[in-house]
């Protein structure tokens, strides 16, 4: 039970996908002006991320290592993150038309988000457990969820806020992302300066 606990609090926050390894930083600055579509691309990306580290564990454990071609692994993982990604986004056009237009082209990005095809191979890399796979991944995409949800607040903030032209858009959301990383990575007990 503990080592779940550690997992948990470790991918959200300590090793935070975002903040701390820096993946997934294309749908962070894309997706996250409004806080509505950062939590509709989090939920999309916590499936996306849950289902294909299962897939992908079970595809590594039961067919690429028993067979000898575990260095097909990444594009084998690419090639299920693909197919995974392309579910997703039938069932919410159907389900969900209003997500599926403000996600618009950040959605099909989920399939080369270096988030969900890095949190599958780090499970393999750690020699996670089925279990504890799952775990990872669930957590990790709630950080990554946290982390587009936090930015998405501060950007709508800053919208309402009186920033200097010449700072206005890319350049204060850049320094605001500079400054949450530093504030994550207090929780690994690094200090800056």
């Amino acid at each position: 039970m503990l080592t779940y606990i550690s997992i948990i609090v470790t991918a959200i926050f300590v090793n935070n996908i975002v903040f701390a390894q820096f993946l997934g930083i294309c749908p962070f600055l894309g997706v996250s002006k409004k806080l509505s579509s950062a939590l509709g691309m989090g939920a999309a990306v916590t499936f996306v991320m849950a289902i294909a580290t299962c897939v992908t564990w079970l595809i590594q454990h039961l067919i690429l290592v028993p067979l000898q071609l575990a260095y097909m692994q990444t594009i084998v993982f690419i090639l299920v993150i693909a197919a995974l990604v392309q579910m997703l986004e039938i069932v919410i056009k159907k389900i969900a038309p209003v997500l599926y237009q403000a996600l618009g082209v950040f959605l099909p990005l989920i399939t080369t988000n270096c988030a969900v095809l890095g949190v599958a191979i780090l499970v393999v890399q750690k020699g996670f457990n089925f279990g504890e796979s799952l775990v990872y991944a669930v957590s990790t995409a709630i950080g990554f969820t946290l982390a587009l949800a936090i930015f998405a607040g501060i950007r709508e903030h800053l919208e309402l806020m009186d920033v200097p032209d010449v700072m206005r858009g890319v350049p204060i959301a850049l320094i605001c992302a500079g400054i949450l990383a530093m504030a994550f990575m207090g929780f690994s007990g690094i200090t800056i300066g």
